[in-house]
């Protein structure tokens, strides 16, 4: 498979994981998270459909389209090890929605960062939050989500925090 095509399966994998999400967050209350803001896409995606939800985004270095770069009170910019720590007093226990885009393009960086964000993101979920990510985590109550049809195994990852 060409790259192109590589490309093109996971951005429509992501798509087809975060309108899933959305649905299944869309009568409950509570923030949406934003792991990796990289060009802005998955952002611009998220506030379209979810219109007037908090999205709170965690990006080491903003760089995105400058449509797609949220308020500054909406933004934790640095390294995800000491952004997402800094989260926990205001966002403790209220996201009901995660969208983790990591991947580094570096193997071994990846590994570090997706061993680092699942007990780290655990204790920003609220009961019944749903994650979706492009690298297999391992998140502190959560349990895997059977993928949506159309999304090949390995592909992209669906994981929901047990309730309370």
């Amino acid at each position: 498979m060409s790259r192109l095509d590589s490309a093109i399966r996971r951005l429509q994998a992501q798509r087809v994981c975060l309108d899933w999400a959305v649905a299944e967050i869309a009568a409950r209350p509570g923030p949406v998270l934003e792991l990796g803001l990289g060009n802005g896409r998955t952002y611009d995606h998220l506030r379209d459909r979810l219109p007037g939800w908090e999205i709170f985004v965690f990006e080491r270095q903003v760089a995105a389209h400058p449509d797609c770069i949220p308020e500054d009170r909406y933004l934790f910019e640095g390294d995800i090890r000491d952004s997402l720590p800094s989260a926990l007093a205001p966002l403790r226990g209220r996201a009901v929605m995660a969208h983790c885009d990591i991947g580094t393009g570096d193997t071994a960086l990846t590994a570090v960062l997706s061993a680092f964000i699942g007990p780290a993101l655990a204790p920003l979920l609220a009961p019944g939050a749903v994650v979706v990510a492009d690298q297999a985590l391992t998140i502190p109550g959560c349990r895997p989500v059977p993928l949506p049809d159309g999304v090949n195994p390995g592909r992209y990852h669906l994981f929901r925090l047990d309730e309370a």
